[in-house]
């Protein structure tokens, strides 16, 4: 099994002038290398992973009001990634079944991919799952591609922003109409699931696994979770727990993605 991992930003400084990465910044590489890719692309390291490197979009294109500046930088960062994946597909797939995984900016390239790459194409029939994490997935982002209603379900995507309890960004309403699931009981239903679900999340040290770290539950498009239970937590001190969208349910993702594969095994390779 194959996992095409498309990582988040980590070109954060809002005063480069540039719009774009340079892709053979060693500096930056190294930053992606020890973060997400070690912290998030981990989760799926019992597959076969592939994440490019790719002319990311800087941090401040989401928030810029120079919309045509934005576009143009978000479309050559896709435009990179697309190219990795079509140079995946010709070298290295041989016909493997795909999961999509992405967090944040990834998930903005990653629902393009989806819907040029799957949405009612004949790849959509070796597609396990995508994970589209940490951005808003619109209900017309595709034509055929459904939101998964279950933990076993196939051929679908799931996704989710995670805030601490009780807070509602000012963006929610402007993202009413978007698809969310709940990692812990992988339904999109209201219902609490506490934090004795959780079977372990990890943040900064990577050495030590902390089960039951926090809860989860749907708010309208996004999810909400208590203050995690581990000491020494930033998230602490903050109300947006973005950067934990993948962490704190750690082990609940991992687990997941091998019951989608047996289930995709049991359905399309006997």
């Amino acid at each position: 099994m194959d996992v095409f991992f498309i990582h988040p930003t980590t070109f954060t400084n809002t005063k480069d002038e540039r719009w774009n990465a340079d892709i053979n910044d060693e500096v930056l590489n190294g930053k992606t290398d020890k973060s997400t890719i070690l912290f998030q692309a981990s989760v799926f390291n019992e597959a076969r992973i592939f994440s490019p490197r790719y002319r990311q979009a800087n941090l401040k294109a989401y928030f810029t009001s120079d919309t045509v500046s934005a576009k143009q930088s978000f479309n050559l960062a896709y435009e990179d990634v697309r190219n990795a994946f079509q140079y995946y597909l010709d070298h290295f797939n041989n016909g493997h079944p795909i999961i999509i995984a992405s967090h944040s900016q990834g998930s903005t390239h990653a629902i393009r991919l989806l819907k040029e790459f799957f949405d009612g194409k004949p790849l959509q029939q070796k597609l396990i799952v995508a994970y589209v994490i940490g951005m808003n997935i619109p209900l017309t982002a595709f034509e055929q591609l459904k939101s998964c209603n279950d933990s076993t379900a196939t051929g679908c995507f799931v996704g989710w922003r995670t805030f601490k309890r009780g807070h509602e960004p000012f963006f929610v309403s402007k993202y009413r109409d978007s698809y969310v699931t709940n990692p812990l009981t992988w339904t999109s239903t209201a219902e609490f699931a506490d934090r004795s679900l959780n079977k372990g999340g990890v943040l900064r040290n990577f050495d030590k696994l902390y089960p039951h770290v926090t809860d989860a539950q749907i708010h309208e498009s996004i999810l909400w979770s208590n203050r995690p239970h581990f000491p020494g937590s930033f998230l602490y001190r903050v109300s947006n727990y973005h950067i934990g969208d993948i962490n704190l349910f750690y082990v609940n993702i991992r687990d997941n993605m091998q019951t989608r594969i047996k289930s995709y095994e049991s359905l399309h390779l006997h």
